[in-house]
């Protein structure tokens, strides 16, 4: 469906102004995709974001400020983030051996169990996508975005 029908508004100032709107419209539906993928797992998208990085890094542990600069939303607090995880049973929270200032945040084992069913979810949800778009046209979608970006 066309930016145009989606949000019923036939003119734009220019085609920069189409390409915003439509960027934000585009981002706010996938994220509404990826909040029905994860909802039965009882996480947010932060959540499993903090999950999948500390899952690169298993087994080694993460601080908050590395989990902070490596987050898609950066306007997360990974502090509170990490505590909801924790209570959850899905990360555990130790002191630094090397500094006793700094947390170092481990994902459990029940949190590796939940990040493989989850992940599975939203691929599920991402392989919508290719349905839609061919391997070439999503390259150059990444391509356009990162452009816009820098």
């Amino acid at each position: 469906m066309k930016i145009e029908e989606a949000i019923q508004q036939k003119k734009f100032r220019d085609e920069y102004h189409k390409a915003h709107i439509n960027v934000l419209f585009t981002a706010s539906w996938i994220h509404q995709q990826s909040l029905k993928a994860l909802k039965p797992f009882n996480i947010s998208w932060q959540q499993f974001n903090i999950l999948r990085i500390l899952r690169g890094m298993y087994p080694e542990p993460a601080s908050v400020k590395s989990l902070t600069e490596r987050m898609i939303d950066k306007m997360s607090n990974a502090s509170r983030l990490v505590e909801k995880l924790k209570q959850k049973g899905l990360v555990e929270r130790r002191s630094c051996k090397f500094d006793r200032r700094q947390v170092d945040v481990v994902i459990t084992d029940q949190g590796l169990e939940l990040l493989s069913q989850a992940s599975a979810a939203m691929e599920d949800q991402m392989d919508l996508s290719k349905s839609q778009l061919s391997e070439e046209q999503a390259a150059q979608l990444n391509d356009l975005l990162d452009a816009m970006r820098y």
